[in-house]
This record gives structure tokens, sequence and C-alpha cells, in this order.
């Protein structure tokens, strides 16, 4: 099957104060996903072009939502999208003043993972690289089958 990243789609607006944009966007490190509860559950990393490129899109209280589906080429998919909304299971990652937030069921699918914004050519999209978890992905790098 084709296996297409579809741009962003924003989540529902909440009234709240805007991100904090400081002097340190352009760096490549990133804490550990929060709230951490009575332990490290694993971390996703953001590298420098996702922290740029979430700061130019993301407005107002805006993250970027990583989610792991089942489907795609080969079994699991990575979907991003834009959100406001914080859920109870939501672990957070920041760096440089963006924010990446990874459910906790998707977390198991890509801790330890980065995740990148790729610029070429013919598109530009985040994407999940470096994932511990997966076994091989599909060539768009959207899709990907885990390790048993």
């Amino acid at each position: 099957g084709s296996c297409r990243l579809t741009p962003p789609r924003r989540g529902t607006a909440l009234p709240g104060p805007p991100p904090r944009r400081g002097a340190a966007a352009a760096s490549s490190s990133s804490e550990p996903l929060q709230p951490a509860g009575d332990g490290d559950e694993g971390r996703v990393h953001l590298s420098a072009s996702c922290v740029k490129r979430l700061l130019e899109i993301a407005e107002g209280d805006e993250f970027l939502r990583l989610q792991v589906e089942g489907g795609g080429c080969s079994g699991f998919q990575y979907k991003f999208s834009l959100d406001t909304v914080i859920q109870p299971d939501d672990r957070r990652a920041r760096a440089g003043g963006a924010r990446v937030v990874v459910d906790v069921d998707s977390l198991a699918f890509v801790k330890g993972s980065m995740v990148d914004f790729s610029q070429e050519l013919i598109r530009s999209s985040f994407q999940v690289v470096s994932n511990p978890q997966a076994e091989k992905g599909c060539s768009c790098g959207t899709s990907f089958s885990v390790k048993f």
C-alpha cells in the first residue's frame, strides 16, 4: 500500500498563554518525557530541525502529538498532528521551547527514538528516526514493524 504522511491537523484550540520562545531554540538536547511517574519510562529526543520547525508552526498552546497506530506498509505507522489537549496518559518531551507529546501506549513503540523534521525536494515532514523498537521500516519512513 501507499505510505503517505498527511500534514499535521490542528486540534481544538484552548485559551492560554503562548509558549516561551527562548534563545535555546536551536538546541538539540531534550528533556525526559514528563510527567515522570515512578521512574524513567523512556524518552523521545527532538532534533534541532524538529525544534526549529515546531517553533515556526505551533501557535499558542499547540504541541506536536506523535501517535503509533496499526496499519501502514509494515504493520505500524507514525501519525503526527498539532494538538492543545494533554491527556492523563500523555508523556511530554521538550527542547528549546518546542513540545512533543506521546501517549503511554505509543511511547512503548518509540522510546529511545528521535523526532526529526526532514525537508527534501518533493516533500517535508516530521519523521521518527533511529527507533530502537523498530525492526524494519518502509522507504517513506512513516511505517515500521516492531522487534519481538
